[in-house]
């Protein structure tokens, strides 16, 4: 009898099954600067701790410390579920219904549970859709992330016979009542030259799209740390002798790593977007490789006033991605309007906080 896990297989879920994924994982400074190293985010809340203390977000209980970025708290809660969840995964193909709720600070404890909410096999019988709800929550109990996603996972046995399948109803994106404003937050300080910034909320305009003209080009040895850093299993990512007799003959960068890039190269034009509160929805359009250059551009989908509160209001984005495609043209979609346009990677639906 084997010790060893080969994963779920499409056969082995099944609707309503709760997944407790293994191995806590706590967030040092190390992992900050990692993050920082590996994408160069510049969002000041994050980057100096006296920032976040003057708007309210500094976790004194830590010593005075400036809370992770957002995606970073999302990549270690998605890395836990991948051993479970997708590591027999063809591609990973959507998000949904995401929030942030505590922020997350180094010495948070972080562990992840999933729950399958949908199951719908693909014709061919070699494959079907796993959708899951996974929760992250700290020391605490406190959920910190949250949210949708579906993945196209193998079959063991293309003859094995599904019992129930469903797919889910999920929102065209976190209602404004929903999103969740961290306690203490106060941004009559707020800096706008610290921040980098001088545009604020009031300054976007619906329909408005931004480009944040500066490119990254992807590493061979970047992706591969980052994927053993959020400890992402999928072969997909770091197996090049099993991807190499796959279908691109290469290891595909983990779709985490170009959300991130895009997050901070978004930067340049939304500064004082300094916190992530939702993921509406988003997909990996095409895949990426080591050696892509990635671009990105943001439009704003919808302005959102925060009940009760004057200095701070929230912003829907649409935050694209490209690769090898500068974004002056705003890339998108082809003529026809029916599929992305080749240099698309990511389409990506968020919502941000952003001073008054």
């Amino acid at each position: 009898m084997t010790k060893t896990n080969s994963g779920n297989f499409f056969e082995d879920f099944k609707l309503g099954q709760v997944i407790s994924h293994a191995t806590p994982r706590t967030v040092t400074s190390g992992d900050v600067a990692l993050y920082t190293a590996l994408y160069g985010s510049r969002f000041a809340v994050n980057s100096s701790a006296e920032f976040a203390k003057s708007i309210g977000m500094a976790a004194e209980s830590f010593g005075h410390l400036a809370p992770v970025d957002d995606m970073l708290a999302f990549h270690v809660v998605f890395g836990k579920t991948v051993p479970d969840v997708s590591l027999n995964a063809v591609a990973n193909l959507g998000y949904a219904a995401g929030r942030f709720g505590e922020p997350v600070y180094p010495g948070d404890t972080l562990t992840t549970t999933s729950t399958v909410i949908g199951l719908k096999e693909n014709s061919n019988k070699q494959t079907g859709v796993v959708y899951v709800r996974s929760v992250g929550v700290n020391q605490l109990g406190e959920m910190v992330v949250e949210y949708v996603r579906w993945v196209m996972v193998k079959k063991r046995d293309p003859n094995a016979v599904i019992a129930e399948e469903k797919v889910p109803e999920l929102p065209t994106a976190v209602a404004a009542a929903d999103l969740i404003i961290p306690d203490g937050l106060r941004l009559a300080a707020y800096d706008d030259t610290l921040a980098g910034s001088s545009h604020r909320w009031a300054d976007y305009a619906v329909g408005e799209k931004i480009d944040h003209v500066d490119g990254m080009t992807i590493e061979e040895a970047e992706h591969m740390m980052a994927t053993r850093l959020w400890q992402n299993t999928a072969k997909v990512h770091f197996n090049q002798f099993t991807e190499g007799q796959g279908r691109f003959g290469r290891r595909l960068i983990y779709g985490g790593h170009i959300i991130s890039l895009a997050r901070a190269l978004s930067f340049n034009g939304l500064g004082n977007a300094f916190k992530l509160v939702a993921i509406n929805g988003g997909r990996h359009a095409s895949p990426t490789f080591a050696g892509d250059t990635i671009h990105a551009w943001s439009e704003v989908l919808e302005k959102i006033e925060i009940p009760g509160r004057q200095d701070v209001g929230a912003l829907r984005l649409r935050l694209v991605a490209t690769k090898n495609q500068p974004c002056a043209s705003f890339p998108f979609k082809k003529d026809d309007g029916k599929e992305f346009d080749p240099s698309v990677v990511l389409d990506f639906d968020i919502t941000v906080l952003m001073p008054r």
